[in-house]
């Protein structure tokens, strides 16, 4: 069967979901996207009690192998307004795993609770080699950090006025780039890649007319960042494959072109016969792949493990560069990884 799945509608639900900010806990407005974008399909949307979206396409054999999931992340690493200080900055608390270093100097944006927006930037509270002998020393840690707001604010009182108080969202400026050599770069890759490789699936679906023999049902979580964002399911799944960026370095194998296929991550190992599945289609489909182990990771399927679900789980995704900073992935990665999706719900 012909996997042809489209480039160009991937990267522009992949660009629309960057530009939406979602650090954890703050999804409702990247969750009514993704509802809009199913029903421009011809897809349903339920939602949990705790704002996860489910796609339902059922099956129209008699299902005895139970449900297929397939989960995708649409939130982000981001941060919360720990405090205003005396000076009318923000201290902030981070929201998600990401160094200091890697937020230092970067862009935001704070989401007041009355629905007002202010813009901020990063910074230590010793910005300037021209004033401070320890700028360059200074350890990059939450409370040597604060945010600038571009407001005339000079005191605790005038940044209260606008409506900035503890417990506000923060978001990182994504910063994307859509290069002509197909590269794209931009923070959220980890897991919106991965969310846009899944509407890709769904747009193939609806296309090609496949019926599926098993019911599949299609999981975005809102709180993976976190860890227990799909850490409960619905009761049929039997079968569930968490899509998530494969990381790169050190002694790991995936490139930002390939698909990776993770073996083991820090919850131990996934199932070794839907993993072997995935490496033969991969080879079938000829996809650039690559097998690795991740030690300083877990996904979705794990949180579902650790939730009590009784289900074989696996870990793909496309290989993004310097994860939890400033991300870089290829777009082949992206639509090839929805490629051996297709080829695993028609296998």
């Amino acid at each position: 069967m012909n996997h042809d799945i489209n480039a160009t509608y991937t990267l522009e639900i992949l660009q629309k979901l960057l530009r939406t900010p979602s650090p954890t806990g703050f999804c409702k407005q990247i969750m009514k996207l993704l509802e809009k974008e199913a029903e421009k399909l011809g897809y349903a949307m339920e939602f949990t009690p705790k704002g996860n979206g489910i796609i339902t396409i059922p099956g129209e054999g008699l299902d005895h192998k139970g449900a297929l999931g397939i989960t995708a992340h649409v939130d982000t690493l981001g941060a919360m307004v720990r405090a205003v200080k005396a000076n009318g900055t923000l201290r902030f608390t981070p929201v998600g795993g990401y160094s200091m270093q890697s937020v230092e100097n970067e862009y935001c944006l704070i989401h007041t609770r009355s629905g007002r927006t202010y813009e901020g930037t990063v910074l230590t509270t010793k910005p300037s080699v021209h004033v401070y002998t320890d700028a360059r020393d200074l350890e990059r840690k939450e409370e040597n950090m604060e945010i600038r707001l571009d407001e005339w604010v000079t005191s605790k009182e005038e940044t209260e006025q606008l409506g900035i108080s503890p417990g506000d969202f923060i978001s990182w400026d994504p910063r994307t780039r859509v290069l002509d050599n197909g590269l794209i770069k931009s923070r959220h890759l980890d897991d919106k890649a991965s969310v846009a490789a899944l509407f890709g699936l769904l747009e193939w679906i609806k296309r090609a007319g496949f019926k599926p023999q098993r019911t599949i049902r299609f999981l975005f979580s809102t709180y993976e960042e976190v860890g227990h964002g799909s850490a409960s399911i619905p009761a049929d799944i039997t079968e569930f494959i968490a899509v998530d960026m494969g990381a790169i370095g050190d002694d790991l194998s995936t490139t930002e072109k390939d698909v990776s296929i993770c073996a083991k991550d820090s919850s131990g190992p996934y199932d070794y016969e839907m993993t072997g599945r995935l490496i033969e289609l991969a080879k079938q489909e000829q996809i650039p792949y690559a097998v690795d182990i991740y030690p300083r990771y877990s996904s979705d399927a794990s949180a579902a493990l650790s939730g009590g679900s009784s289900i074989r789980a696996a870990l793909l995704g496309p290989g993004v560069h310097a994860s939890h900073s400033m991300e870089r992935t290829h777009l082949d990665a992206v639509v090839n990884t929805a490629k051996l999706l297709a080829a695993y719900v028609t296998s």
